[in-house]
């Protein structure tokens, strides 16, 4: 069986789809990877990947732009073409994973490999290095490792021992460094009960369990 190598990822994009609207920047980080059932973490910081895109849309969101603090007219101006920059991505993913199986990992999973799925087969030749499934939700890692529903597995609800170091700045590359660690605290966390053994999670029918406060 092949080795995997994982690779955390995030997007910023000017809407709520691809096609209709633009990701307009993704970064990469290479969170760690795995020889058989030992996992092994990297540096986030040590092999990166980021883009800035040209919009393939006249259509935007202002409010969203916004989130990511680009220039539209920027841009348009300077961004790299998609298909260049979707190329360059994927023959940067096979390198770093030297005959690994590269697996995509985000937080949430859903919106980033949306766009990156959608825009690696549009726009690079070879089609997604990650293949159309080898992908993992963090969120639903988590949630897993925790034994918690995944509303309860936002990012301020999880224990501060495994939260990342670096901030969530909305910049895609920064992100994606800060997610890449988060992923490697949680592949790694035990959770341990106040009894000293693995912890179970609220029981079922336990009348006195109530969620934490919402938030993401």
């Amino acid at each position: 069986m092949k080795s995997e190598i994982y690779i955390s990822a995030d997007i910023e994009a000017d809407g709520p789809i691809p096609g209709p609207y633009s990701m307009v920047s993704f970064g990469l980080s290479v969170a760690g990877s795995r020889e058989g059932t030992r996992f092994i973490p990297s540096d986030p910081l040590a092999q990166t990947f980021y883009a800035e895109l040209k919009p393939i849309s006249e259509n935007y969101v202002p409010e969203a732009l916004a989130v990511s603090g680009l220039d539209r007219d920027r841009l348009i101006a300077e961004g790299q073409d998609p298909r260049q920059a979707m190329t360059a991505a994927a023959s940067w993913i096979r390198l770093v994973g030297r005959e690994r199986q590269p697996v995509f990992v985000a937080y949430p999973l859903a919106f980033d490999w949306m766009w990156m799925y959608w825009y690696f087969i549009t726009f690079n030749e070879s089609g997604s290095p990650f293949g159309h499934s080898r992908c993992l939700d963090i969120k639903t890692l988590y949630a897993a490792k925790a034994d918690v529903p995944i509303g309860w597995a936002t990012k301020r609800q999880m224990p501060e021992e495994i939260r990342s170091t670096y901030k969530h700045t909305h910049n895609a590359l920064d992100d994606a460094v800060e997610q890449a660690e988060l992923f490697q605290n949680i592949m790694r966390w035990k959770k341990i009960s106040a009894a000293g053994g693995p912890a179970r999670g609220p029981q079922r029918g336990n009348r006195s369990a109530s969620p934490p406060s919402p938030g993401r």
